[in-house]
């Protein structure tokens, strides 16, 4: 306020209404989310199809998708399944990379090769007028790859300068070792996804093209559309890539997962006078299909999933340890992992394991009829809108297809969040979640964390290096 000035207290008239704006309104009826009608195929050849129609904007979104992806890799050479989805992009047999790039870029499009855990998937994006163009692109990247040397051996030392990166990043490194002690050392899940910079060193492109040969078969692909497309004109525009893709039997790789373990235990990974510690704890649940996995993540949404959580209530707001806290449970077709994570100070390393384990320990017993009619609205309601955008029909339709779920999932899932009691949201949470018998990685500087953390009773906490062998001090 400037010297001089004296303040004075204005009045206005308020506006006349006919109800109180003071007073929230309550909310309205639950907006039951109606569910796009998702059409289904088969191909002569094996590839299984998925879309829906989507005629509000001229758009089109496509994928093929395949079973397979890290999990198919020899385990002594992990990193091939990513370096095959780079290479497939520099190129096809009748086109340089520049060739591919600009013919993609002529017809207004993007077209991406990724690799998961689990799956190979190509999509493109494209206006509905230039789908059946940008789909012969794809025909073309899918069927006749480049197999370029140059472009492979560049491919190769750009993947190890950045592995090299990651290897200096505490998340990173607490990934790697947190899946490692998860899946065990035999699984090809223990490895990372990028694969290492021994394994990658050691690839060459021959490895490449007998990955491709031996796991690029229509019998384990998808085929994917979401936009303004029709049922009729989706299966004709892929009736030449159904005539000339031949049917191959693929047998995917079975792993033996590890038992539970007995006891919880700490592995500390040093990295010198970090001023954060990256905490990572979890176990193995249940796969993507299991019929407790919607119960289970409708109970991990007050536990762990945003800003209005316990974890981040605790962790961020109360004792300002973090930024954020988070947990979840991954969706796989295996057993996938219920994964607690955060990076906290330094100082508070272990403060915050206890915490940590004493909320993840009581949460179950703690979850009221509150919490689970909070949950209930903030999902359905959020249903409402989530599949108002191409992206996101695309999304449902990969997850029925790599997980087999029903082609109304959401709405099924939607209905069990209506029933869902107090009771089995209990139940299933303590089916899942034991914090006595997680792994618990924790990445951050040893000298003035590791031996505190002895104090956290979970048994004597183990050193270990950034793939997760133990030192020997």
């Amino acid at each position: 306020q400037a010297e001089g000035m004296e303040e004075v207290e204005e009045k206005f008239e308020r506006t006349k209404t006919t109800f109180d704006r003071t007073i929230e309104p309550p909310l309205g009826p639950k907006p039951l989310l109606n569910t796009p009608a998702v059409f289904t195929s088969a191909l002569s050849n094996g590839m299984k199809v998925y879309g829906i129609e989507s005629h509000e904007l001229p758009l089109v979104q496509f994928s093929i998708r395949f079973n397979g992806g890290q999990l198919c890799e020899n385990p002594a050479k992990p990193g091939v399944a990513r370096l095959l989805s780079d290479l497939m992009m520099e190129g096809t047999a009748a086109k340089t990379p520049e060739e591919l790039e600009e013919a993609i870029g002529q017809l207004g499009a993007s077209v991406d090769v990724s690799a998961g855990a689990e799956n190979m998937t190509i999509t493109a994006n494209c206006l509905a007028r230039n789908y059946n163009a940008v789909l012969q692109l794809v025909e073309e990247i899918l069927m006749q790859p480049r197999w370029d040397e140059k472009e492979f051996s560049r491919l190769k030392q750009a993947a190890i300068s950045g592995i090299a990166q990651r290897n200096a990043n505490p998340n990173a490194i607490a990934g790697n070792v947190f899946y490692k002690m998860l899946y065990g050392e035999n699984h090809i899940f223990s490895k990372p996804i990028t694969g290492t910079i021994a394994s990658v060193e050691s690839i060459t492109l021959q490895d490449l093209k007998d990955y491709y040969n031996a796991y690029f078969s229509p019998s384990v692909a998808s085929f994917h559309i979401a936009g303004d497309v029709t049922r009729e004109s989706a299966l004709k525009s892929i009736a030449n890539l159904e005539q000339k893709w031949a049917k191959r039997e693929i047998s995917l790789p079975e792993y033996q997962l590890p038992a539970t373990p007995e006891k919880a235990q700490i592995y500390f990974v040093d990295v010198p006078n970090a001023k954060q510690s990256v905490i990572m704890i979890g176990s193995l649940a249940m796969s993507r299909n299991n019929p407790d996995y919607f119960p289970a993540t409708f109970v991990n949404y007050k536990l762990g999933d945003g800003s209005g959580s316990k974890l981040f209530e605790v962790l961020r707001l109360e004792k300002g340890y973090t930024y954020g806290a988070y947990s979840f449970f991954m969706p796989r077709t295996i057993p996938g992992p219920f994964v607690a994570s955060s990076s906290v100070q330094s100082m508070y390393t272990l403060e915050s394991v206890q915490l940590f384990n004493q909320i993840l320990g009581s949460f179950g017993n703690d979850y009221s009829a509150e919490d689970l009619e909070i949950t209930r609205n903030a999902t359905i309601r959020s249903n409402a809108g989530k599949f108002e955008t191409i992206n996101s029909l695309m999304g449902m339709l990969q997850e029925i297809s790599s997980f087999g779920l029903p082609v109304d999932y959401v709405k099924q899932e939607e209905l069990k969040a209506e029933k869902i009691n107090i009771e089995e949201a209990k139940s299933v949470y303590s089916k899942y979640v034991n914090p006595e018998k997680m792994v618990y990685v924790i990445v951050g500087d040893a000298r003035t964390q590791f031996d505190r953390l002895k104090e956290a009773g979970l048994g004597e906490p183990v050193l270990v290096d950034m793939e997760g062998n133990r030192i020997v001090k």
